[in-house]
């Protein structure tokens, strides 16, 4: 398996394969293929934060973040938040979403970023660092599940 840049020739297939994987997932599809689209052209985009795996040439994985800000009263921290990341549910259980997690996380250290935020299974990503955000007095910012809004700093 590759982890590599994602190129404008893998936009359909990575669509295809978000909704693959997200309309087998327990919360169903979302229009998760819809919002990387528009994060694509929104200023939050960030060159080389966007992943494919590809076994062979096929493209068995995605993953992309986004730039996003923590402000509080005194200060702003820039960081990052993970949406989405999708694995085909044929390669699932086998390590991709960690080997693509892990190729982001290196990315976004180069690029100096400080945290990686989510939304997403507690029990999937604190096996990799994340934890509750609101450890860090951080509030999502929309009503979600306290647990499934994680970070972990960088």
């Amino acid at each position: 398996m590759e982890i590599r840049s994602i190129e404008q020739k893998d936009y359909e297939e990575v669509r295809q394969l978000i909704w693959q994987a997200f309309s087998r997932s327990e919360h169903g599809y979302g229009n998760e293929a819809e919002l990387v689209e528009k994060l694509r052209t929104d200023c939050s985009y960030v060159e080389g934060l966007e992943v494919v795996a590809t076994e062979g040439v096929r493209i068995v994985g995605y993953g992309l973040l986004s730039e996003v800000n923590i402000i509080n009263d005194k200060a702003s921290y820039k960081g990052l938040v993970l949406a989405p990341l999708a694995v085909l549910p044929s390669w699932q259980g086998k390590k991709v979403g960690q080997h693509l997690l892990k190729e982001l996380e290196k990315r976004a250290i180069q690029k100096e970023f400080s945290y990686i935020s989510i939304l997403g299974d507690p029990q999937y990503y604190s096996r990799f660092g994340y934890v509750p955000a609101e450890k860090y007095k951080v509030k999502a910012p929309f009503d979600v599940p306290a647990e499934a809004f994680m970070i972990r700093p960088l």
